[in-house]
């Protein structure tokens, strides 16, 4: 056999070192995937942040609309926590069997008629005066979210048919794959005028917020929260939590959210 020179010692050492470093237990951050409505973009961004401050956790948010949302985590995306912008989705996912726990009314928001900055449109309410339709010039359309699974789209539906406007805007809606995908529309001139949530209008520096639709024009605009599975992270169970109290609260209420339990809408 050959003497082990210097290298060889130096090898062996190098190993048990090795060896010694894989023992040690690995103290990595735990994670939380959220999948959340596309609504809840610039809130949610920056409630996680406040909360990974404190807490030795990575938020990861998932953002679409409610329905690609919940169509993903059906299928089996990796969620602990979904986020919708309506009851409707929320059931859904309970119907198609997913496991819900600890669900919960989070936040209220509120439906808006947005201009580009190119139109001289005067602020009003939607409902009074002339109609929206009246406001658009021939082969001008109006930005929503798809009324046949956004929510935001479904707001919007409900308000124009209590408004009387439904029949003859709907084939002047210009049906977008979210509520932010609506805006954008809107921010890019595309469209003069668009239907989003309050909370939308206020992220966006590019569009004036011309009015509030009616309260009682449409159904209560709420965002349930549930964790997702038979057994949920310990991790997703605190951040929820924690969603729900006075801290992140503020966070939201600074991007024009309400509290779920206002009793507006």
């Amino acid at each position: 056999m050959l003497p082990c020179n210097a290298l060889c010692h130096r090898l062996a050492r190098l190993s048990l070192i090795t060896l010694a470093m894989l023992a040690l237990p690995v103290n990595a951050a735990s994670s939380v995937h959220v999948y959340a409505a596309a609504s809840l973009t610039d809130a949610l961004d920056a409630a996680a942040a406040r909360y990974e401050q404190s807490h030795d956790v990575d938020i990861v948010p998932v953002y679409a609309s409610s329905s690609t949302a919940a169509r993903q985590v059906a299928n089996g995306a990796p969620a602990d926590l979904y986020v919708s912008a309506n009851e409707r989705w929320m059931d859904w996912l309970a119907e198609q069997g997913i496991p819900l726990q600890a669900r919960t009314e989070l936040l209220q928001n509120r439906l808006v008629l947005i201009a580009s900055p190119q139109t001289d449109i005067e602020p009003f309410s939607p409902g009074e005066g002339a109609s929206l339709a009246e406001r658009l010039e021939d082969g001008q359309r109006l930005s929503v979210g798809d009324p046949a699974h956004v929510p935001a789209g479904i707001y919007a539906r409900q308000a124009l048919k209590s408004l009387g406007e439904w029949n003859t805007l709907e084939p002047r809606l210009a049906r977008a794959d979210n509520v932010r995908a609506a805006l954008a529309l809107v921010e890019r001139g595309e469209t003069p005028l668009g239907i989003v949530y309050r909370t939308d209008a206020l992220a966006s520096d590019k569009v004036r917020q011309l009015g509030q639709f009616p309260s009682d024009s449409h159904a209560p605009i709420t965002y349930p929260a549930a964790l997702i599975g038979k057994a949920p992270d310990a991790a997703a169970q605190a951040f929820l939590n924690w969603l729900k109290g006075d801290e992140a609260m503020s966070v939201f209420s600074g991007f024009g959210f309400l509290p779920a339990d206002t009793g507006a809408h």
